[in-house]
């Protein structure tokens, strides 16, 4: 299969799909996750396979959703002549149904995250079953459609994050229950994919039921159908006019707000007091 926007690599039992747009920092145009899911079937369908890596090129994980690029404009552009059906199908499947697709997976998922890994690039990783990440990862949660947040870090710390709108840190992330384990940038793919292999080494079947049985846990509690309700939430928020600013201009305000936070910039904050990730 050829790709214009993943790279797809197999080496022995560990599948690879690398978003590839670098230059965009790996911000998800619908092309990219449509190539994206064609790449998680292509590990589906080869038994040889039996642990998939999610990466990002260029090292960021993912900047988030795509605002204007000329590939996604145009994107953008065929879906406004759809009917209204079609539009809403398009966006719940590359907001929700893919990702719980994805989620659901039935072989283990790593997300490698360094860099960025914003908005579109939290839903991504949240749904995969493991997190590893660089000591430079910067994380950023917010209304997102596939609104895992309160379940990847629990309700209190999702409502303080998403309220505030800043930056978190691999070790936050890890300290919050977002991340599994944080090492340098200079361990972190060869620790991702030893970690790969090893879970390749185990009873494929054994670690396909533990899955199951840990992600019917969640959804016991709720979590897919919470995932659906909090769609509807999202597009009535757009029906509603989005607070008065369209869907990019408010993305693009909140990681300003957290970008501002960073530097010390907003209120009662100094530069002084920046951590590790603002320096």
């Amino acid at each position: 299969m050829d790709f214009k926007y993943v790279l797809y690599a197999v080496d022995g039992p560990v599948a690879t799909i690398t978003l590839n747009r670098p230059e965009y920092r790996n911000a998800q145009s619908h092309p990219l996750l449509q190539e994206v899911d064609d790449a998680f079937t292509l590990a589906e369908d080869d038994d040889a396979v039996r642990v998939v890596v999610v990466r990002g090129a260029g090292g960021d994980f993912s900047a988030g959703h795509d605002l204007g690029t000329p590939e996604n404009q145009a994107a953008r552009d065929a879906r406004a002549t759809m009917p209204g059906i079609q539009r809403y199908n398009e966006f719940k499947k590359y907001n929700l149904d893919l990702l719980l697709r994805w989620r659901n997976f039935p072989k283990p998922t790593i997300a490698m995250v360094e860099g960025y890994c914003i908005y579109a690039g939290w839903m991504l990783a949240g749904c995969l079953d493991v997190v590893f990440a660089a000591q430079n990862a910067q994380f950023l949660a917010g209304v997102i459609e596939y609104m895992s947040v309160p379940w990847d870090i629990g309700v209190k710390r999702a409502k303080e994050l998403v309220f505030e709108s800043r930056f978190i840190t691999a070790a936050e992330a890890a300290e919050y229950g977002f991340v599994n384990r944080v090492l340098t940038e200079e361990e972190l793919e060869r620790e991702t994919y030893a970690y790969a292999h090893r879970i390749a080494e185990n009873n494929p079947v054994f670690v396909r039921i533990a899955k199951v049985m840990m992600n019917k846990a969640q959804d016991m509690q709720g979590y897919s159908n919470h995932l659906e309700d909090a769609l509807g939430d999202y597009l009535a928020m757009g029906a509603m006019g989005g607070g008065g600013m369209a869907e990019g201009v408010r993305r693009l305000a909140s990681v300003d707000l957290a970008v501002r936070h960073r530097r010390g910039d907003r209120y009662g904050l100094t530069a002084p007091d920046q951590d590790a990730a603002g320096s």
